[in-house]
């Protein structure tokens, strides 16, 4: 097996771990408060983490030059997860999973206002389209629901916040660094507000806890050897595999159908992804 093909089944692998925990998330959001499903799946990843970055570098990890920065990349990762966790209660796994993928387009606005980067017609027609599709997703006016329709706009622009202060991180910070603070931050404000909305769970609840947070450790580690391998302009459009996934763990498990809507603005979502992703190679 190539270099390349080695990466690209990480990635997929990645995917198929992170929209399993996606699944365990909205499952576990049957019985326990969010701010629990949160707590579990970022102390078990934090533990994971924390112990192997332990045994492999000692301390090292602990220090970094932006603590402002890591601290607003992990207050924007907490948020866009505490923003998913809670749409999952209302959405199908496979509605909101779709328009989470609106993040990396809105990167390119993000990185033109924040990092003066320059933002061409193409750009902001791609970004237009890739809007577009969300709409035809949420149908907004259609639904009872509509605040919480819209809710996951605001879950990708918190992602899209995430992945651009991890690209201004990787010119400053060590990635152990960067991997620890992404999740510990979290973790310990949690931690604070867990006395006061702890739901004791049955044995097949923890089950699912423990399990959430290892499949985002597993998903974690699995993009970073992926992109060990090959480079992540490359591997980009094979990311996009997490959408199938949620979409048959959507079908599957949770019995959710699958709308004309649903496919037609995912197809013009993740076409604008993928035209975003053409246009930044040509431009390197």
């Amino acid at each position: 097996m190539t270099p390349k093909s080695k990466a690209i089944f990480l990635v997929i692998c990645a995917c198929f771990c992170m929209a399993s925990m996606d699944a365990c998330a909205k499952y576990l959001g049957q019985f326990l408060p969010v701010e629990q499903v949160l707590w579990a799946r970022y102390f078990v990843q934090s533990t994971l983490i924390t112990v192997f970055l332990w045994r492999r570098e000692g301390t090292n990890f602990l220090y970094c030059h932006k603590p402002v920065l890591q601290f607003i990349r992990s207050l924007s990762l907490i948020s866009a997860t505490a923003c998913a966790y809670l749409v999952f209660q209302y959405l199908s796994l496979s509605d909101a999973t779709a328009i989470f993928f609106f993040a990396p387009v809105l990167v390119t606005i993000l990185s033109g206002v924040i990092l003066k980067e320059p933002i061409t017609v193409g750009n902001i027609l791609i970004v237009l389209c890739g809007f577009a599709g969300v709409l035809i997703i949420i149908q907004p006016g259609a639904s009872a629901f509509e605040w919480i329709s819209l809710s996951p706009l605001f879950c990708a622009f918190m992602l899209a916040t995430y992945l651009l202060m991890t690209r201004v991180l990787q010119t400053t910070d060590k990635e152990s660094s960067t991997m620890f603070y992404s999740t510990a931050i979290g973790s310990i404000g949690l931690s604070f507000v867990m006395p006061f909305t702890w739901v004791n769970p049955d044995p097949n609840t923890i089950f699912f806890m423990v399990l959430i947070g290892s499949l985002g450790t597993l998903g974690h580690f699995a993009l970073i050897k992926a992109f060990g391998f090959s480079s992540a302009s490359s591997l980009s459009p094979f990311l996009y595999a997490q959408l199938l996934f949620a979409t048959v763990l959507s079908v599957l498990i949770f019995e959710d159908s699958l709308t004309s809507h649903f496919v037609l603005g995912t197809v013009i979502l993740v076409g604008s992804g993928l035209a975003q992703w053409k246009l930044n190679k040509r431009n390197v």
